[in-house]
């Protein structure tokens, strides 16, 4: 690990003043594994665990807003999101370890980096090391014709596979979550769905955050009434391990017909995949095996898998329809 400034703001305007190459850390459970990889190299760390972003509000419209240093406990078992967003606690719960989730914030959570051995390999996308597009754009994507079984198959490119670790952003995607940003030009808010970015030919680029930007809280629309949410990971292990395929989905049944219905995927895509196909397939149908097996081949439609990881499409198609079946019994 290199050595580093280390900063304490008190406020969000005096964080801002910080200029890139800083980081800012809050839980720091992926962030600092990252330093000792040197794969993160900042020479300023910014410790934002003072700022006043940790509270858990209701929106006068109905919803719910967020703070960035929520800890992710803390929003697993808040009780209007275990009532409300039932899909966001599920999928919280289901990700890494208590201790770690004791840590791990909503906004580190957002910005978490991929899990492909390869980029956080200390010698990747140097001289004689793997080639990561991620770590050295130009270097080459090793996972092509390496190991590559828990990489991505939808949302990929001849320049990266990884695939996106978050459980709890797969969620988000399925509540069309709001992410509200701050930084030197002014404020901002942009979409879920808006925030990742595929890797297409700058897998590097992860994100839309500008230098210097600050993700200050998250906000969750009012809870469709009637619907129903549920998240279903599967994994090689029963806890402590990242999905091979997961699925979220809100729905609404009136009169044995989805009347409402968003999905994302997990596990399978570079980034939290809303597949607004099978949501497609879905509105209007009958709750039924053959339509969520339907939805659950437009979901995989546009799959791309290599030799090793040809599985996930199979067992994400499965996934979805078990998922289906839970939201809308």
């Amino acid at each position: 690990m290199q050595t580093f400034e280390y900063f304490k703001p008190q406020t969000v305007e005096k964080a801002l003043i910080t200029p890139p190459p800083a980081r800012y850390i809050a839980g720091g459970t992926t962030l600092v594994d990252l330093m000792k990889l040197t794969v993160e190299t900042p020479s300023v760390l910014v410790d934002i665990n003072s700022l006043p972003l940790a509270s858990i509000e209701k929106l006068p419209g109905g919803g719910l807003r967020i703070g960035a240093l929520v800890r992710n406990s803390d929003l697993a078992w808040h009780p209007d999101v275990q009532s409300f967003y039932a899909v966001l606690s599920q999928a919280l719960l289901s990700g890494a370890s208590p201790q770690l989730r004791n840590m791990a914030t909503t906004g580190g959570n957002l910005l978490q980096r991929v899990r492909c051995a390869y980029f956080r390999d200390p010698d990747a996308g140097t001289p004689g090391g793997y080639g990561c597009n991620k770590r050295t754009p130009g270097t080459g994507c090793a996972a092509i014709d390496g190991y590559h079984r828990m990489h991505a198959i939808l949302g990929t490119s001849d320049h990266c596979i990884a695939t996106h670790p978050s459980d709890m952003c797969v969620a988000m995607a399925a509540l069309e979550a709001v992410i509200h940003l701050e930084g030197p030009k002014g404020k901002r808010e942009i979409s879920i769905a808006e925030f990742h970015k595929l890797p297409g030919n700058t897998p590097h680029i992860e994100n839309v955050l500008e230098p210097g930007e600050l993700v200050t809280h998250v906000e969750l629309p009012k809870p469709i009434e009637g619907a129903r949410s549920v998240y279903l990971k599967l994994r090689d292990r029963a806890s402590y391990e990242f999905a091979l395929a997961s699925a979220a989905v809100v729905a609404k049944v009136e009169n044995g017909h989805i009347q409402y219905a968003r999905i994302a995927m997990g596990g399978v895509g570079t980034k939290p995949w809303r597949s607004h196909e099978a949501e497609g397939a879905l509105t209007g149908q009958t709750a039924t095996a053959a339509s969520f097996r339907t939805a659950a081949e437009a979901a995989m439609a546009a799959a791309h898998p290599r030799t090793d990881n040809a599985f996930k499409v199979e067992l994400a198609k499965r996934c979805l329809i078990r998922t289906l079946k839970l939201a809308t019994a």
